[in-house]
């Protein structure tokens, strides 16, 4: 049985990019390695055959800092089903007044949030990877 990708985008030089890939590494190698994996966004937009081959075809989750959505969209254009879309600027919302960080570096509250977020990604990628399991 394939793993659930969980896929985030590079956003490069703001604070909602950098906590949507440690969310997204939080959840494929602490909070359920054995279901969920993650995959190079930037292979999957360059075409790189491995890179496709990981999502095509297959249950995925993208994790996105900005409203350009680049990771789903590049997901998707690679084939992948997109399952579930997240933005981490939209979790902040839920966490009004509280300072996440900065592009490089996340606070002690940052990290919190960041951990949150993990757990409500890895909730959704086990009820993924159920279903996938059940139809398989």
């Amino acid at each position: 049985m394939s793993k659930v990708k969980v896929i985030p985008c590079s956003g490069i030089g703001k604070v909602y990019g950098l906590m949507a890939r440690e969310a997204a590494l939080t959840v494929t190698e602490r909070l359920d390695p054995d279901a969920t994996e993650t995959v190079c966004l930037a292979q999957l937009v360059t075409g790189t055959d491995e890179a496709i081959a990981k999502v095509k075809g297959l249950p995925c989750i993208t994790v996105d800092g900005c409203p350009s959505l680049c990771a789903a969209k590049s997901v998707e254009a690679a084939g992948g089903l997109v399952k579930q879309q997240y933005r981490s600027m939209d979790e902040m919302r839920f966490h009004k007044g509280k300072h996440a960080g900065t592009a490089t570096t996340l606070t002690e509250e940052g990290w919190q949030i960041v951990d949150q977020f993990a757990v409500k990604i890895a909730q959704r990628a086990d009820e993924l990877h159920k279903e996938e399991t059940a139809n398989g």
